[in-house]
């Protein structure tokens, strides 16, 4: 019985220790935790989703400044989908920080799923984030209400058409070069030629040599033989004698000789004459009548050719003192003649490569910038130039311009009842590309500034320097800087003289705005190029500043 007393007794003592030493773990344990938790924590912006939605799903994470937080580029969120991980932000507590990351996730499939912890390195040390549930559903389809339609056959596409004119733009181009180098080209064969060409005499000499070399006559070629023995002999009376030899016929040449003869021009021997006469005759059976030839006759006929050369060359008289003159003056003449071609052609020339240059650069840039380069493009020059910016009137208009406003000559006029003075300034003309307005008024104490009024005053003013025929819109507007204010905007035509008016139409746009005491007003007219004014205008509309008079900040 004692035996059973102390076996109690000290089981109890045990079971007292083990007691002691499970609630230190467990305070310790809890005590680990709520420090665990209080450090990293999870949060998701919604628990249900649509099938393809995001879910916000963050990560704060709050501990001392010395510590190093390191969010794991490896997280893995299965069986929902990462989309994207922001950039994690940092908010500063006196010397605690709190980071926050955000992730983006979707699921496709719809269900109940868990996001499983996350794990974040706070100093090396990984700390793991709760478990959420996430409920994803479908997206739900009334097939009553959804009219449902069959699927549609394949429809063959035809190719489109050939674009011929981006065909034009490079081959007329290219054809033209190819052109201008091979006029170039024969132009110079045909100078070298000219300057190699040899006194008629000699040449004549040189070719009937050239023909006895010739393998014809062996060749039993006789009418090839003849067509070339009396070419030579034509041609060297075209030079000559007669410019017309080459272009004659035989017959005719022969008269033409003998009327030169009669007329003393030159001393032929008549017995020349015939004897050129009966080989062009010999020449012509041989050539069109396939006459055989007698052996020897060919080379009869050749050296009669020569001697008749020779005899023809020694009747050719000396040129007098006068002819020389004359023939100075020609070639003078001549000389500035063919200089003025070689002027001509290069000017030609240069303003060739010059088109082709501005058909090449307008099919790289585009033909409307090769028009503003050469023709020049106001508006254009407006938005690639310097802008000024710039303070006007009083309270102060501050805006950006291509030009600096200047000051009209009614500025500064007063009336005695309404207003305390007045400032306009402006750039250009109603009848210019661009017209830009700016205009100040500041009233007596007391005064009401009702802004429909006063834009309708506005547009009456308008009409009055010169708008006809306006569009007027209305709408209240915010700037770009955040000044509210209202506008009036449309199209309109401006009168150039009593009795004319511009076809084209400007666009306008009226903008004014109230402070106590104090009315602002800038208008912008331009007339459209579709490209470029827009571009102005919106640059003008978004520098719009404006000063705060005194009153309105009481």
């Amino acid at each position: 019985m004692l035996d059973f007393k102390l076996n109690i007794i000290s089981k109890n003592r045990s079971f007292g220790i083990l007691s002691k030493r499970n609630l230190l773990f467990t305070a310790l344990f809890f005590l680990f935790a709520n420090y665990t938790n209080a450090q990293v924590q999870s949060v998701v912006d919604s628990t249900q989703i649509k099938i393809g939605e995001e879910i916000l799903y963050t990560i704060n994470v709050e501990t001392d400044s010395t510590n190093v937080v390191v969010f794991s580029e490896e997280q893995t969120f299965a069986p929902l989908e990462m989309i994207e991980s922001y950039k994690t932000d940092t908010t500063f507590e006196g010397s605690k920080y709190k980071l926050i990351k955000r992730y983006g996730l979707t699921q496709f499939d719809s269900g109940s799923y868990t996001i499983p912890p996350q794990r974040v390195f706070i100093n090396n040390k990984p700390f793991f984030t709760d478990s959420i549930k996430v409920e994803v559903k479908d997206v739900p389809v009334d097939t009553t209400k959804q009219q449902m339609f069959d699927i549609k056959a394949a429809v063959e596409v035809k190719d489109p058409p050939f674009d011929w004119l981006s065909l034009l733009y490079w081959v007329i181009p290219i054809l033209l070069i190819i052109g201008i180098a091979l006029f170039l080209f024969r132009r110079k064969k045909r100078k070298e030629a000219a300057k190699k060409q040899l006194p008629p005499y000699e040449e004549a000499i040189v070719a009937l040599k050239q023909l006895d070399n010739s393998q014809l006559l062996k060749e039993n070629k006789s009418k090839e033989y003849y067509s070339n023995l009396t070419e030579i002999v034509k041609r060297y009376l075209d030079r000559e004698i007669d410019e017309a030899a080459l272009e004659s016929t035989s017959d005719e040449l022969i008269t033409r000789l003998k009327m030169h003869k009669d007329a003393g021009n030159f001393d032929f021997d008549l017995e020349t004459i015939q004897k050129l006469d009966a080989i062009f005759k010999r020449a012509d059976l041989v050539k069109f009548a396939k006459m055989n030839q007698e052996s020897g006759q060919a080379e009869y006929d050749r050296t009669t050719i020569e001697e008749i050369i020779n005899e023809t060359h020694e009747a050719v008289p000396e040129p007098t003192e006068e002819e020389l003159l004359e023939n100075q003056e020609y070639l003078e003449k001549l000389r500035r003649k063919q200089k003025r071609k070689k002027w001509i052609l290069a000017t030609s020339g240069v303003l060739t490569v010059i088109v082709l240059a501005a058909i090449a650069y307008g099919v790289i840039t585009g033909f409307d910038n090769l028009k503003d380069k050469v023709l020049g493009n106001e508006l254009r020059d407006y938005v690639e130039g310097k802008w000024i910016k710039s303070e006007y009137g009083y309270p102060a208009v501050i805006i950006e311009t291509p030009e600096v406003l200047i000051r009209e000559a009614n500025a500064n006029s007063r009336s005695e009842n309404t207003t305390a003075g007045q400032d306009i300034f402006s750039h250009g003309k109603m009848t210019d590309p661009l017209y830009i307005k700016v205009s100040t008024m500041r009233f007596n104490q007391g005064q009401q500034i009702d802004l429909n009024t006063a834009l309708d005053v506005a547009l009456v003013a308008l009409e009055q320097q010169g708008a006809k025929n306006m569009v007027v819109k209305r709408d209240d507007f915010e700037t770009d800087k955040g000044i509210n204010g209202l506008k009036a905007y449309g199209e309109l035509n401006v009168q150039v003289a009593a009795d004319k008016v511009l076809k084209k139409k400007s666009t306008y746009v009226l903008m004014l705005f109230a402070q106590q005491n104090g009315l602002q007003q800038v208008l912008v007219v331009y007339q459209d190029d579709n490209k470029y004014a827009e571009k102005i205008f919106n640059r003008i509309e978004a520098s719009i500043e404006l000063e705060i008079s005194e009153n309105d900040g009481q």
